[in-house]
């Protein structure tokens, strides 16, 4: 049953990404797909919306809305506030990657690195899927005019944060 939800919500998420997604940066993309308006609210309060506008190449792994409302209750309304940016930008940061890497380079490593200095784990698992830390890529290698985008069902926290 997981698995065939994970598959609609793939086969939703890459039929809601625009046709001419490589014309549009990340965010763009982001939120022309209808299922990032929670990430788009934490960019822009964060105030990281022009840098992932920016030329890039970045990598992004996005959560999900679903990936967003499966934190504990308040979690996103207290990262929203002013007196948080700075914890927002940690875990915002811990989900883009420098530099264009597609899914096929991502599973090759043990970890990948993040703009916010901290790096992610990496699995492989038997049947192909992606784990990062402990969420799995549901729709990869979106392509932009800044970067790539792999879809994730949960929201990483960085240790210590």
């Amino acid at each position: 049953m997981m698995k065939r939800t994970l598959t609609a919500l793939s086969l939703s998420l890459a039929l809601a990404a625009p046709a001419a997604a490589a014309d549009a940066d990340i965010v763009g993309t982001a939120v022309a797909a209808g299922n990032f308006t929670t990430l788009a609210a934490a960019l822009g309060a964060a105030g990281l919306v022009d840098t992932l506008k920016g030329d890039g190449p970045f990598t992004v792994y996005a959560p999900t809305d679903a990936a967003f409302a499966a934190l504990p209750h308040g979690t996103v309304e207290t990262l929203l506030k002013p007196e948080n940016k700075d914890q927002l930008i940690a875990i915002l940061t811990y989900h883009v990657s420098p530099g264009k890497l597609m899914a096929k380079q991502v599973a090759r490593k043990d970890m990948v690195d993040t703009v916010n200095g901290d790096m992610v784990d990496v699995t492989l698992n038997d049947d192909g899927t992606v784990n990062l830390d402990e969420a799995f890529i549901i729709t990869a290698n979106i392509e932009t005019s800044n970067g790539i985008i792999h879809v994730i069902d949960r929201v990483m926290i960085p240790d210590g944060k």
